[in-house]
Order: C-alpha cells, then structure tokens, then sequence
C-alpha cells in the first residue's frame, strides 16, 4: 500500500480517483489547495504525488519546482492527469524533464486503471 497525495481541483474526478486508488489498496490524501498539499506532505509523507497543471491560485508547474526545491522531495514521483492537451505539454518537454515527471495522462482520454497502473510502475523499485 502506497500513500498518494492527490491534488484535483474537479471535485467529482477527485472523487471517482480516490476511491479507485483506494480500491487498488493505496490510501488518498485528496488536497485542492497547492499550499495545503505541501503542509500535507510535510505532515505525512507522500509516495506518489498525481497531479493537474491547472491548480488553484498558482500554477502546477510553479508547485513542481516549489517542490522540487526540498532535498526530501526532489525524487518523489509525480504524475500529471490533466486537461492540457498532450501537444501543449511536449512543447515544454525539456522543462518537464527537469521536474521528473514519471507520467502524463490526458483527463479526456485516460482511464483511471491506466492511471493506476502508472502508480504501480512509480512504486516498483529501481533494478541496477
């Protein structure tokens, strides 16, 4: 069982994520607030971080190097579901790169095992 911060501002697509990944036996920390996700990981650490761009008050990639700038969460995996259409995230693979993104799904066309599946590949452990 993995701990997974889930930060959603769609209530209902938060809703259904969370009780599949919880189905799938992982706990779900569901956060809205950028700011709250971080007092939450800060609190209990997190395993797996799936996330949108699109945030409330900031942006996803602005909390991405917030988070990225805390020696105990540089390598946490994040993975981004979001509506921002594949094309728009690949202009900026090289910024993405530097973040260590492990996955990006696109909302309109991802199914939530898809997104459980990318959780699983995040908490296999790295084979030499």
């Amino acid at each position: 069982m993995a701990r997974i911060l889930l930060l959603e501002t769609d209530k209902l697509l938060a809703q259904n994520t969370k009780r599949m990944l919880e189905s799938a036996g992982h706990a779900v920390d569901w956060q809205v607030d950028p700011q709250e996700a971080v007092h939450s990981i800060d609190a209990e650490a997190a395993d797996v971080i799936i996330m949108d761009i699109i945030l409330a008050d900031r942006s996803g990639i602005e909390f991405l190097y917030e988070l990225r700038s805390y020696p105990d969460w540089r390598y946490l995996p994040v993975i981004l579901h979001s509506s921002v259409p594949p094309r728009e995230i690949y202009n900026c693979a090289a910024g993405l790169e530097q973040l260590d993104i492990k996955a990006y799904h696109y909302k309109p066309s991802t199914l939530l095992s898809e997104l459980i599946g990318s959780v699983e590949a995040c908490l296999q452990p790295v084979s030499a």
